[in-house]
């Protein structure tokens, strides 16, 4: 049985590849890709002319039996469109399988845009968590943020550029006026970072309507805040959140959260209206 290897490509920058990627990518028997037409771009740049075969979330399993008789006789390397594979794509699902069909698993360190982008963000990087795509739904995606109010590690997430201003909106008003980064075509020819207060990366954003790949760092909650809210501030964000349709319990967890108050005395502020 052969080896299928985890091989991550550039995830912009052609020359963002490991010499040991090359090697393999040159002596396996097959090449499985997410996008065989972006693949084919980066072989064809390397001048690397194993058999391409496609595996991508429509054909996941209907291309199983195919890739491990494929790995009865040579080695398969698995690679996505661009990064690490397997992170935000169906490359995972064939990793369960072939491990329960008893295949070795070889992963090769390299490109990705989640840690990539982190580290220039300037927020903090000793702990994180990695939220995937963004829900699509506008429901979804605030329930999602309401349960992270209190988390105080950093948040990244891709997002998609057409909805990326109407996200930044919901941070905003969920999560309050915290720092963030948008990290936009990371390692392309237009590459950027903006970073600030939310509010200011978002009135930026609907200004200048972004396109190409979006990597969104957030900044966690403040563990220690710094001036706590007065009273009169504290009842207005929780009737705000109140009118939204938010529940009590939810609305006062937001709203310690952001104001230094103790959730159980914004509770009670709640009760007494």
């Amino acid at each position: 049985m052969g080896i299928l290897y985890l091989v991550p490509t550039p995830i912009g920058n052609l020359e963002d590849i490991t010499l040991r990627a090359l090697r393999i990518l040159r002596e396996v028997s097959l090449i499985a890709a997410e996008d065989t037409r972006t693949t084919r771009v980066l072989l064809q740049h390397y001048d690397i002319t194993t058999p391409l075969t496609s595996y991508h979330e429509h054909n996941k399993l209907t291309k199983l039996d195919a890739l491990f008789t494929a790995l009865e006789t040579g080695d398969v390397a698995l690679v996505s469109d661009a990064g690490t594979p397997g992170i935000s794509d169906p490359g995972y699902e064939l990793v369960r399988a072939a491990l329960a069909q008893g295949v070795k698993i070889v992963p090769l360190p390299g490109a990705n845009a989640v840690t990539t982008a982190l580290v220039a963000s300037g927020l903090p990087t000793d702990s994180f968590i990695y939220l995937g795509f963004l829900p699509r739904k506008v429901n979804t995606l605030t329930a999602l943020l309401d349960s992270l109010v209190e988390e105080t590690r950093t948040l990244v997430a891709y997002e998609s550029p057409n909805r990326l201003a109407d996200s930044l909106a919901l941070v905003l008003e969920r999560l309050g006026d915290r720092p963030v980064c948008v990290a936009r075509e990371v390692s392309k020819f237009y590459e950027e970072f903006q970073r600030g207060a939310c509010s200011a990366v978002l009135t930026y954003y609907q200004e200048n309507p972004p396109r190409g790949e979006i990597t969104l760092i957030i900044a966690g909650a403040t563990e220690t805040p710094g001036t706590t809210w007065d009273a009169e501030r504290v009842n207005a964000a929780l009737n705000a959140r109140l009118a939204d349709g938010d529940s009590l319990s939810r609305a006062a967890k937001a709203v310690a959260a952001e104001s230094g108050w103790s959730r159980r005395d914004v509770y009670a502020l709640g009760v007494r209206d």
